[in-house]
């Protein structure tokens, strides 16, 4: 499943996408990691946050299945 990408103004996050699989969250370092509970509610509101990497800490680290995805490159 490909998920679309949105680039995002953050100092460790470059890109967050949802789809039917969960969040997807692509960092600066370059490691992508799916969180595949995360509603779709719970991606607005983390796409309407201030900082990204505080709503991501604070509301999904940790609180919700992760798995890191393969490289697709």
């Amino acid at each position: 499943m490909t998920v679309k990408m949105v680039s995002v103004e953050s100092s460790n996050i470059a890109a967050i996408g949802h789809g039917e699989d969960g969040l997807h969250v692509q960092f600066k370092n370059g490691g992508v990691y799916r969180y595949s509970t995360v509603t779709a509610a719970e991606h607005q509101a983390l796409m309407a946050s201030a900082s990204k990497g505080k709503h991501l800490s604070a509301n999904i680290i940790g609180k919700h299945k992760h798995e890191k995805m393969p490289h697709a490159g």
